[in-house]
């Protein structure tokens, strides 16, 4: 591709105003060019302090450009690189539950940059009055941070046209739940709802676990899934509903954020959100209703047609992330209150 004069032009006044490094003489375009691909195709290096819930991955060999197309971007979890690294990202959990620390007793580069990485709800990020001034960038699901990392997204992208809606199950709702806690949201809902219809409940809380090569296929079984979040939180949609029910191609039965939230990131009318019955017993005959009209339950699946939907479980994945960012992000930024940002 060509650039022409005036193009150039506009680059080297926009990235003028951006750094002084720019600010000099406009001594034609090969000398332009140099610089705009030193300062831009630098490669980032990103260490990982340690890893969330002590799940690693290999780091070997260029993982970011052979797995998903990302260039000029290292991942390493060596932590003797500290000295030599552009970021440094630290998962929250192990922070506050003190099986790892922050290296504040090293000679922190003026130039690095300090990542506080946390996929959970407010509610299980404790202990943060500690690390004001510290962190630099957030990384998280919440869309105000400034890595984004979500559990799932949708794209614009017709699925597999081999895909057929399958409304003879055995099952009409299923439910996988680990963690129960009988004041949560979801468990007040549940007790209500299981009066009305039948659940079939998974996992660690009534001892019915299930590995994950039986995951899916039991949720298949059914027609609802409940995505019940554990927290009614701002943008905190995981793998509940991007996992556990669109990929084993039942109908989610979401709780958490608002409604508005889950249109903004799901496909067009593929979810029934609990907010939108008054009553429970209202839901469960809505329920009933859908699973006995085939021509309503497909309706479910019609986006399936013109989109498809991406997961995000691999944590290289989301580290190799901070890297596209890495061009737009604040240099001087520093985050003197983060129990603040992370509870609004």
């Amino acid at each position: 591709m060509t650039i022409s004069g005036s193009q150039v032009l506009i680059l080297f006044l926009i990235l003028s105003s951006l750094s002084p490094l720019f600010y000099y003489s406009f001594l034609g375009h090969k000398l332009y060019v140099q610089q705009y691909h030193r300062v831009f195709q630098k490669n980032i290096s990103i260490l990982l302090w340690h890893w969330p819930f002590g799940r690693s991955y290999r780091l070997n060999g260029n993982k970011c450009l052979t797995m998903y197309n990302i260039s000029h971007c290292s991942l390493t979890d060596n932590t003797s690189t500290f000295s030599t690294a552009d970021v440094v990202v630290f998962h929250h959990q192990e922070l506050s539950s003190g099986l790892s620390s922050l290296p504040l007793h090293l000679d922190r580069p003026a130039s690095q940059h300090w990542v506080w990485l946390s996929m959970e709800p407010p509610v299980n990020n404790a202990n943060l009055t500690q690390f004001n001034g510290l962190f630099n960038w957030t990384m998280s699901y919440r869309h105000d941070a400034d890595i984004f990392v979500p559990y799932g997204k949708t794209m614009l992208e017709r699925e597999d046209i081999g895909f057929q809606a399958a409304p003879n199950r055995s099952c009409l709702v299923s439910w996988v739940v680990s963690k129960y806690r009988p004041q949560q949201a979801r468990a007040v809902v549940y007790q209500s709802l299981k009066k009305y219809i039948p659940i079939e409940v998974y996992g660690k809380w009534n001892k019915k676990l299930l590995p994950d090569n039986k995951l899916l296929p039991t949720i298949a079984n059914c027609l609802f899934y409940l995505s019940f979040e554990n927290s009614e939180a701002k943008d905190y949609i995981t793998e509940k509903l991007w996992r556990n029910a669109f990929q084993a191609g039942a109908i989610p039965v979401v709780l958490g954020p608002r409604r508005a939230t889950y249109e903004a990131v799901a496909p067009p009318h593929s979810f029934i959100h609990v907010s939108d019955f008054k009553h429970t017993a209202d839901l469960a005959a809505y329920l009933k209703h859908v699973a006995a009209d085939r021509q309503t339950y497909e309706v479910y699946f019609q986006w399936h047609h013109t989109h498809r939907i991406k997961i995000y479980t691999d944590w290289r994945e989301r580290l190799c992330q901070i890297c596209v960012k890495y061009p737009s992000l604040q240099i001087n930024k520093v985050y003197q209150d983060l129990e603040r940002w992370v509870n609004s």
